[in-house]
Formats: structure tokens, C-alpha cells, sequence
């Protein structure tokens, strides 16, 4: 019978929409991941503006981790929203879907709904459920058997295997929502005996729609500007969150992110590189058999516009359509014991087509998507009951290596029809991380809360001891490497590779490191026995203090994200605070009490102040011109900020309250008007400037602040970076490792520029970073050059200047504390 459900799934008819009330080939014209708005040259291009204010929440309805099936929830039901941008395609408002699934709970005892989370403006978020109805014991069970893979045994012939779809996580992306609806009506609803048989022996887990806010303002972002399909090692949006939590609960054998627009359809797996961690052999030979069934599958709906599906691992050139960052939720997925596939449906429909194109037109594209995205789910569905004994022993033996500790696979060419040299990327996994609080022990503690978010196993030391040649103190942090997911933690851990010179191009980020940008102390121990006493934690013992006598003036020195909260929030309480040359914020005695308080909401600790003196320190206010992801990161930090852009300032701008100005995207000095001109260099007679990037070293060009000529290395450049640190207000104490994404250097510096940050001799550790043809733009060129600088114009103004990425995507946390020690100083005369 169950070789029968996958042509009985993939035949039925499409008539439950939810009604609205190879050769290889170049990079497809429009893709899902790559450099679209907000990833590309936008990013230096449109400022961030504030987000729209949220909708009231209510609470949510989130049944205990052992309640069985089904589990239901009276959906609050939203009002009716005409702008919904969803309604031009003749696709599900957002509006409508609660009631559809408040009626199908009503129908079926087959469907059960949570509400697992909110939106950033207040949306509720779905996970809908689709199993035979459980008893709580018989779900305990289930749950005990998802644990014992977890550790590498397989399960019974009873547990029921796992499979996720996610959908709609770019929001104007829509068809995964409706194409999921189909399928969630179909399987709550048939009364087909295989359907049926097939819930007894599956459970199948769709997140509705990822971003509803996206979904609804037609946008590919989230409400904060936020590709949501680029968090999933950061965690830093709502949405991403609610995804993560999913997938570790679910633990999935399989799963789909469906997304659009690639003509003809695009089915992963990717294109070389693949991650380095993973157990590669493992996910390859069920993950390219199941995408070539989708694609059959696709071919045989029998629309021209889906004649020829795209798989990139046999299509595409190395690079074109890559596997390598654990950004993606398909990509991350993997970490979790998933064979994952992003899905990209054939037809276009948002941007200018959906703006120009006839309704009708965009509604019969939308209707070829939807049937792709039922397809494939379908596919996927039926593919995971014919071989879920293989898949889940095959999960299991994923976890299984992790724990014994054994390295990976030597995978042989034609392993699977296509595989060679230029898919094989291993690693070496080392015996152990050690984590201690000798620079930040906040950083330390956000660390490993982060690693725990993400299912990575933590102990800390009940007693001192020795490993690899150091000796630590109780209280230390380990992460012991033989653990299920040692891939997930070596990923978020190790350093990374430069491969540059392994493939020309790639298609997003290719160096990430927390612990080389988090400011975290991370020991490698490589080898050897791992001998102490310790116990797994559920998150980071509290690290704030006072460690200074009563009666002592009190300092703090800013190295994390939190020291820098820590001293804002003093600001705003209306301490006097002074700052000290070498940038140490000195905390009056007299404030002992706050400082008590203020240690203890954001873990920093204070010092006894070593001297007395400084320059009094008022809390700043921004104009910025930058990106959402910066934007977030400021307020984050406790500073209080205005967005600008040409736009706004040409409109008439209040600079009356504004100490610093922040250049990095949307803000061109030659574009201004003459009263937006006269304003800004009145500013500029008192105010300071902090820039990044290529928008930034622009400004401080047409606004003749600093003598500073801003070289451009090459455009799709980026990784982590090793740096030589400066002594001056910005460059002290800062990380000797950075991040760059389209790279800048700075050269011809005039009288008075001062060195902050240079490249070292050999400046990437882990990324992508390549000469241009004419050999420019490269390493080498960037090797040694002034990276940071700061200075003060002739007329007075302080200013520094950032060409590397310290806010990137909310993930560098160890490089906010340059940028906050650049706001003091130059918002400072």
C-alpha cells in the first residue's frame, strides 16, 4: 500500500485552495538566496527606516511537550486586511487563515494547531500538525524514542517518522503558504485507507507561513528589515527563533523550504562547496534520489513553465548555488539530523511583475506555483514513508558519529551519479572547546546561552583542572566535541576555511565565527583525554558584579554589547559618568546602588577605578543613515537613534538633539539640497561622524572631513578577518580578529588621521576574498592597510571610519564595542 501513496498523493486535484475573500548553467535570473534587496549593493544604498508599530499580542496557546494529539487551539481570528498583498494573486490573505484552520480542527481529529510564537509586529505564528490522533503516554513515548536517536540508537517499527515544511519565509514568496494549505486540507480531510495509514506511521509538522508580517506588506523581509532565510546561525529575529525551537523539537527527517522565483523550478541539492561539518555521505544519497523524484514529479504537472527543473548539484557550476553556510533554514537544518531542500517555484510574481503585470496574469503564475509547492510536498511525503527505516537509521548514524567522536566519511567519486572531487569538504574536529570569562564574561555567558538555544551540549566545572597543558578554574565552560550534534557545535565554534581558491564565486556569506566575533575566550583542546568534573547546564550562571570596596569610584571597560547597555542605562538614569582616555567609563561611588543594579540585568562587572579624573560622559543621541541590521544593533545597545537618509534631511531635519552621525547606507552628501547642506555643516561645527563602508567613506569624501582616500577590495568579498589593533580611542582593546563584507581600506592619509585597525600580512582567516581580473581588489592589496581610522577635520568635527562590517547582520557581538567606543569619542569635544 504505501507504494502506492506517493502516486495517489501527487494525483489529486488542486481544488482545496484556500480562497481569497544535465548541462551546467549560469546563475538563475532570480533565486530565493542570493544577492537580492537587501543583501546586495541595497544594503549600502537604502537606509533603514523605523518599522510599523505593532499589533496588540495576545497570549499564546502552546499545549505541554507531552500532551497528545490533536492538539487544539481557538485561533484568534485577525481583521479583515484589503491591502494584504496577497489578495492580487488570488492567494490565502493572511486574514483567512485562521478561520480555515479553526474549521478543519473543528472537522478532523487528524489536524492539530499551535500557536508557537508572534511575529515581530504581533502575527501570530502557526505549526499545524498533521498525525493520527495520541494519547499522552503514547506521545511520552514517541517523545523518548525521538530522544533515543537523538543519541544514535535506532527506534521501533512504531515511532513515527518526522517531516517539515516550512513556508513563506521571504514574504513575498507566497505560494508555500497556499501550496501547504492544500495539503494540510487534503491529509486532514481523506478518507482514503493509505492516507490514513500514512498519519499512523508520520507525522507532519508545516510552519504556515515564517513571515507574516513579509506576507502581508509584500516584502521579502520581516517587519525589521531582516532576511529571515540568513539568521539561522545569529538567531537575532523573532521569526528565526520560532524556526529554531521547531526544528529541534520536530527533529525532522526530512524537510522542504519553499521558496520563489527560479524559471523552471529549482530542487537542492546544492552546488559545491558543501559545509565542511557535515556527514556529507549521509545526506547525499537520499538527498539527491528524493530531488530527483520531486523533479519528476514537477515535470509530469504538465505546465511548459515546469518542463525542466533545475538541481544545482547536477546543473550548476561550483559556487553558483552553494551548500556552505549554516544561514539558511535548510542548510541549518541539516545540523538537526534533516535531509533539507530549498525549493524555488518557477514563476515570478513579486517585484515590478506583480506591480505592472495584468491581475489575471499574476493569478495563472500563481497557480503554476501553487501546484509546484503541493508537488513537492507530496513527493517529499511519500518519498519518506517508502524509506523511513533507511532514513531514520540514517539520522540515527548521523547523531551516532557524533557522539563516538569518529571522523567523517572519505566519500568516493560516484557516490552518487555526479559526485567528484569538487563536492568533497571535511573537517577536523577537535576533542573539546573550553570557554572561560578571562576577557568578557558576559560575552562568555551569551556564548554559551546561544550554543544551548541550539541543542549544543555545555558542561561547566564543578572543581579546577587541567586540560591540554592549562590549567582552569571551577566554573568553566566545555563543550566536549563527542556529543550528536558536535557538527552544529563546530560550525558556530571553529574558524573556518578560506576557499578562495577552491571555487570562483559564492552565493552569500562564506566566513562566520562566534567564537572569533563574540568576544567570547575560546580554547581548542585538539586531542587527548577529557578528564574533569562537571555537569551539563541549562544556561549560564549569572556574571554580574561589583568587585570594588564601598566608597570606591567604579570602572568599566567596554569589551561587549552589554558593558555598553550597562552604561547607557546609567546615562539614562542621569549619572554623572566620566571617560577616560583609554576609553574606561569611570561610575561615581556615590551611584553604587544603580551600578548594583545595572551589573545585575546585563551581567557586567565592575572594577575598582584605578585612577580619578576623565571627561564627562553624556549619552549620545544618533542620526543614522544605515541598515536595518545596524539599526537594531544601536538600539540594542541602549543608545537612542534617528533614522536618516538624503530624503529626510532634504525634508527638514531637527539636528538640535543630535550628538553623533551615523553613515552607512541611503546617504549621499552630493544629493543634498542647500538648506539640508547648511544644516548638516552647522551639525558638523560641534557634532562627530562615524561611517562604514563604501556609502560612508563616500561622505567623509564629498563632505571633506578626514584626508582619507577609500580603496574598494573586491565587491563580493567577505569573511573573518585577522587584524593589528591600534592604540588610539577606537582601535584599544579591540578584537584582534574582524568581519568585512565588500571590503575597504583606506590609504593616503592626511596630517592627523590616525591609524585605529590595520589588515594583517595575512588578512582572511575563513571566507571567500579574490582579486578581480585585473588583480586588483584582492589580499594582497588590502594586506597591511588601514582598515579603521579616526581623526578630526579641519573644522573641529571628530570622525572615524569603519571599512569593516562591526554590525553585520546583528552577528559580530564582540565588534559593537569598537563601534559604541567610536560614538563616545567622536560625539565627544
Amino acid at each position: 500500500m504505501r507504494s502506492t501513496l506517493l502516486a495517489t498523493l501527487v494525483a489529486m486535484t488542486a481544488a482545496l485552495v484556500v480562497p481569497a475573500s544535465g548541462t551546467a548553467q549560469p546563475a538563475p535570473p532570480h533565486h530565493g538566496r542570493g544577492e537580492e534587496p537587501g543583501n546586495g549593493i541595497e544594503r549600502n544604498e537604502i537606509a533603514a527606516l523605523d518599522p510599523p508599530t505593532a499589533l496588540q499580542t495576545a497570549s499564546q496557546n502552546k499545549p505541554g511537550k507531552y500532551q497528545g494529539y490533536p492538539r487544539k487551539t481557538d485561533l484568534r481570528v485577525y481583521p479583515t486586511d484589503p491591502a494584504d498583498k496577497s489578495i492580487k494573486l488570488g492567494l490565502a490573505p493572511y486574514h483567512a487563515i485562521a478561520p480555515k484552520l479553526n474549521a478543519l480542527q473543528q472537522q478532523s481529529d487528524r489536524v492539530s494547531v499551535e500557536v508557537v510564537g508572534q511575529s515581530g509586529l504581533g502575527r501570530d505564528l502557526y505549526l499545524v500538525t498533521l498525525t493520527a490522533p495520541e494519547s499522552p503516554a503514547q506521545t511520552r513515548q514517541q517523545e523518548r524514542w525521538r530522544a533515543r536517536i537523538e543519541e544514535g540508537h535506532k527506534a521501533p517499527s512504531l515511532y513515527k517518522a518526522p517531516i517539515w515544511i516550512n513556508n513563506n519565509i521571504h514574504g513575498n514568496e507566497w505560494e508555500g503558504t497556499d501550496g501547504a494549505l492544500r495539503v494540510i486540507e487534503y491529509l486532514a480531510t481523506s478518507q482514503q485507507q493509505n492516507v490514513k495509514d500514512l498519519l499512523r506511521r508520520s507525522r507532519i509538522y508545516f510552519n504556515v507561513t515564517a513571515n507574516p508580517d513579509g506576507r502581508v506588506a509584500g516584502q521579502r523581509q520581516n517587519a525589521s528589515g531582516f532576511d529571515l532565510n540568513r539568521d539561522f546561525a545569529t538567531s537575532s529575529q523573532t521569526e528565526n527563533r520560532v524556526m529554531r525551537d521547531i526544528v529541534e523539537r520536530t527533529q525532522p527527517l526530512m524537510m522542504l523550504d519553499e521558496h520563489g522565483y527560479v524559471e523552471n523550478t529549482l530542487i537542492e541539492p546544492t552546488t559545491p562547496p558543501h559545509g565542511q561539518n557535515y556527514d556529507f555521505d549521509l545526506y547525499i544519497k537520499h538527498g539527491y534520489a528524493n530531488g530527483l523524484a520531486m523533479e519528476a514529479k514537477v515535470k509530469a504537472l504538465g505546465h511548459p513553465e515546469t518542463a525542466k527543473p533545475e538541481i544545482p548539484f547536477r546543473d550548476y557550476e561550483p559556487g553558483v548555488w552553494d551548500g556552505w553556510a549554516p544561514i539558511y533554514t535548510a542548510q541549518y537544518a541539516m545540523y538537526h539530523g534533516a535531509i533539507s531542500y530549498t525549493i524555488e517555484i518557477p514563476q515570478n510574481v513579486n517585484g515590478s511583475d506583480y506591480d505592472n503585470l495584468p491581475k489575471e496574469e499574476l493569478q495563472r503564475r500563481s497557480r503554476i506555483n501553487t501546484d509546484v509547492v503541493e508537488s513537492t510536498i507530496k513527493t517529499t511525503i511519500g518519498y519518506v514513508d517508502d524509506h523511513r527505516n533507511e532514513l531514520i537509521a540514517n539520522q540515527a548514524e548521523m547523531f551516532r558519529r557524533g557522539a563516538a567522536g569518529e571522523p567523517q566519511r572519505e566519500i568516493p567519486d560516484g557516490f552518487v551519479p555526479g559526485f567528484g572531487p569538487e563536492d568533497r569538504y571535511r573537517t577536523e574536529f577537535p576533542r573539546a572547546y573550553v570557554l572561560t570569562p578571562e576577557r568578557s564574561p558576559a560575552a562568555t555567558a551569551r556564548l554559551v546561552d546561544h550554543l544551548i538555544a541550539h541543542d549544543v551540549r555545555v558542561k561547566r566545572a564543578d572543581a579546577p583542572f587541567s586540560l591540554g597543558g592549562k590549567r582552569y578554574d571551577a566554573g568553566t565552560y566545555v563543550v566536549d566535541m563527542h556529543q550528536p550534534k558536535r557538527a552544529l557545535a563546530n560550525v558556530m565554534l571553529e574558524a573556518g576555511s578560506d576557499i578562495s581558491a577552491k571555487v570562483p564565486v559564492m552565493y552569500d556569506i562564506s566566513g562566520w565565527s562566534h567564537r572569533l566575533l563574540w568576544g567570547a575566550s575560546v580554547d581548542i583542546v585538539k586531542s587527548g583525554p577529557l578528564y574533569f568534573r562537571g555537569r551539563e547546564v541549562a544556561a549560564a550562571s549569572p556574571t554580574g558584579g561589583v568587585d570594588a570596596p564601598p566608597g570606591r569610584d567604579l570602572a568599566l571597560t567596554l569589551n561587549d554589547p552589554k558593558d555598553v547597555s550597562a552604561v547607557n542605562d546609567l546615562l539614562a538614569r542621569g549619572i554623572e559618568l566620566r571617560r577616560q582616555d583609554d576609553g574606561t567609563v569611570v561610575v561615581p561611588a556615590s551611584a553604587r546602588v544603580q551600578a548594583i543594579e545595572v551589573a545585575d540585568r546585563y551581567g557586567v562587572r565592575f572594577t575598582a577605578a584605578a585612577q580619578n579624573g576623565g571627561k564627562p560622559l553624556q549619552r549620545k543621541v544618533l542620526a543614522a543613515a544605515v541598515s536595518p541590521d545596524e539599526l537594531k544593533a544601536l538600539r540594542d545597545l541602549g543608545f537612542e537613534v534617528r533614522p536618516v537618509s538624503t530624503a529626510v534631511l532634504n525634508a527638514g531635519f531637527d539636528w538640535s538633539r543630535i550628538d553623533v552621525l551615523m553613515v552607512s547606507s541611503g546617504l549621499r552628501y552630493e544629493q543634498l539640497n542647500a538648506n539640508a547642506k547648511a544644516s548638516l555643516e552647522a551639525f558638523l561645527q560641534r557634532g562627530g561622524v562615524v561611517t562604514r563602508g563604501a556609502t560612508g567613506g563616500r561622505f567623509n569624501v564629498e563632505a571633506k572631513l578626514l584626508a582619507a582616500k577609500p580603496v574598494a577590495g573586491w565587491e563580493d568579498a567577505n569573511g573573518v578577518i585577522s587584524v593589528v589593533n591600534g592604540t588610539g580611542p577606537v582601535g584599544t582593546g579591540a578584537l584582534a580578529t574582524s568581519f568585512v563584507y565588500a571590503p575597504q581600506w583606506f590609504t593616503d592619509l592626511g596630517t592627523g588621521v590616525n591609524i585605529e585597525q590595520r589588515y594583517a600580512d595575512h588578512p582572511l582567516i575563513a571566507g571567500h576574498w579574490r582579486a578581480r581580473a585585473d588583480g586588483s581588489g584582492g589580499q594582497a592589496a588590502a594586506a597591511g592597510q588601514a582598515v579603521v581610522v579616526s581623526g578630526t577635520s579641519a573644522n573641529g568635527t571628530r570622525a572615524v571610519l569603519f571599512g569593516t562590517e562591526p554590525m553585520f547582520r546583528d552577528h559580530p557581538k564582540g565588534l559593537y564595542a569598537q563601534v559604541a567606543r567610536a560614538i563616545f569619542w567622536s560625539g565627544s569635544r
